[in-house]
């Protein structure tokens, strides 16, 4: 477990959290001010306006290449204890997603708008809903090169419709 870590620095992570939140460049900026933070973030990541990342520790939190993270949407890595947020290669968080603490969210799997995960998302997976659960499977990912036409087409929808 770190140590914990002098008042200085923790406000001045609070002030980078609150400048990322409304600065543009969603790839560029925003995503450096993260970095800043002690975030772990890969390549080609986007972040949205006003997504709060884990605002106490955010070394406990990884976002791999690719990965988007939805505006409003908030990771929060830690409840009393030290634990972790890991978000995918390729995986997409709508607006406004809740990411809770132990969570690991697959690769190119996605989480749809307002949703709340409580629990690890399997890899190419659709989930939805407060607490989030599994709808389809995912034909292919969903990045930039995907209409949304092809995107939809390829779900595989689990159970009964």
């Amino acid at each position: 477990m770190r140590k914990p870590e002098p008042k200085t620095r923790g406000a001045f992570n609070r002030l980078l959290q609150l400048v990322a939140r409304a600065s543009p460049g969603a790839t560029s900026f925003r995503v450096w001010l993260h970095r800043r933070r002690g975030v772990r973030i890969g390549k080609g990541v986007w972040i949205g306006y006003d997504a709060i990342i884990e605002t106490s520790c955010p070394h406990l939190v990884e976002i791999q290449d690719g990965a988007v993270v939805g505006i409003r949407a908030t990771l929060i890595a830690h409840f009393r204890e030290q634990s972790g947020v890991v978000i995918e290669k390729g995986a997409f968080l709508g607006p406004g997603v809740i990411v809770m603490p132990n969570v690991t969210i697959g690769e190119g799997a996605v989480v749809t708008a307002g949703s709340v995960v409580t629990t690890s998302v399997l890899p190419m997976t659709l989930v939805q809903g407060n607490p989030a659960k599994p709808v389809a499977r995912l034909g292919v990912a969903l990045d930039l090169s995907t209409s949304l036409k092809q995107f939809m087409k390829s779900l595989k929808p689990l159970g009964p419709r």
